[in-house]
């Protein structure tokens, strides 16, 4: 939050407690409600306004806990592991009976854990699993190992290896494809890499598909904090080093919708997109209102839908059912190990979205209007 300029010594006590907010990153005016004895107090954290998804994950979580009853103190953190470790401290301080955070590192949290668990402050982690602590609670997210899966189905639909009904396709290769991952701070981005790895694979094997650059392990093809900028500097990269000589990408395995538009950017640049040169089958996730106008325009090819109004719902339910001593419902009490215990979850189904079933899935569905994809 930006401040403007104070114009009189007359406001410096107000001053003080606006910049206070300010230093761990505040986005929402709180009360003392839950200091009064009025309703319960959660802490909410998400990881920045910078990418849509946050912004309506943190507008969904607020709106369907204060529904419940509850008071909610909503922080952002604009990517700053600082930043939202003095919004957790403070939640904590002000007197959260429950916190919910979508973690910048899910392993930069393990004090603040601590601290809500002396405080007996239960945690539910938030898509991303908060990681090295024995004091993570729950944990609501998407069946990510299945995103990845539908990841690399619909690269092989968009080169047609596969038809839509996953039969066999006409199409034989090889073809030229590029991997991308998403970062390795992340948990989320190694089930995304394990689940489509577990498609491509044999593909790689047989020689149907083929990485020129032979960039395929994890940790090389992984974009730090899935930052649009990056991603575009290493297919940027990619193209000067490996497709100099009149080799052409024709399909970029891309697990998030930000990393798809650096890639699309780093590829218009270099020529693609015209005729003769038509974009390669790019895939993506969560449905973005631009890489969705982007699909419209026949530039990025696909994305995995995850509605995160479920995913609100779902979390502000399993905080409801804790604050009143019940047991959440959970699905999955094996998969996710944080590296200290597997922390029970919820997974929430998803979807491969192309520009074939954009409007069902996405404009009737009232995920966005119409008007908002022009």
């Amino acid at each position: 939050m930006r401040l403007r300029n104070l114009r009189a010594l007359a406001a410096a006590s107000a001053a003080v407690l606006v910049l206070s907010s300010a230093a761990c990153g505040s986005s929402e005016k709180t009360t003392d409600k839950t200091e009064s004895g009025g309703a319960q107090l959660i802490g909410v954290t998400m990881p920045t306004r910078s990418s849509q998804r946050w912004i309506g994950d943190g507008e969904n979580v607020k709106k369907a806990l204060e529904t419940l009853g509850y008071q909610v103190d909503l922080q952002y953190a604009e990517d700053d592991i600082p930043t939202q470790v003095n919004q957790v401290e403070s939640q904590i301080t002000r007197g959260a009976k429950l916190l919910i955070i979508a973690p910048v590192d899910g392993t930069a949290m393990t004090t603040q854990l601590q601290t809500a668990a002396d405080r007996k402050i239960p945690v539910i982690a938030y898509d991303w699993l908060l990681r090295n602590s024995p004091n993570v609670d729950y944990y609501a997210t998407f069946d990510n190992y299945k995103v990845g899966v539908q990841q690399a189905t619909s690269l092989l639909i968009g080169l047609k290896l596969l038809d839509a009904d996953g039969s066999p396709g006409a199409a034989k290769g090889p073809f030229n494809v590029e991997l991308f991952a998403g970062s390795p701070d992340d948990n989320n981005a190694t089930f995304f890499f394990d689940g489509a790895m577990s498609v491509l694979k044999p593909y790689l094997d047989k020689g149907t598909l083929v990485v020129p650059s032979r960039q395929t392990d994890f940790k090389t093809i992984a974009i730090l904090r899935w930052q649009a900028e990056v991603a575009q500097k290493r297919m940027e990269n990619l193209l000067t080093s490996t497709y100099r000589s009149g080799l052409k990408v024709q399909g970029v395995l891309s697990p998030y919708d930000g990393i798809s538009i650096g890639i699309v950017s780093a590829l218009r640049t270099s020529g693609y997109g015209i005729n003769g040169q038509p974009y390669p089958v790019i895939t993506g996730q969560d449905a973005e209102t631009t890489s969705i106008k982007s699909i419209i325009d026949g530039e990025q090819y696909s994305t995995v839908f995850k509605d995160f109004r479920e995913l609100a719902k779902t979390s502000a339910q399993m905080a409801d059912a804790i604050l009143k001593g019940q047991k959440p419902t959970v699905n999955n009490d094996k998969d996710y190990d944080n590296g200290v215990k597997v922390v029970p979850a919820m997974l929430l189904d998803t979807s491969i979205v192309n520009k074939a079933n954009y409007e069902q899935a996405l404009i009737t569905s009232g995920f966005y209007r119409k008007d908002q994809l022009r």
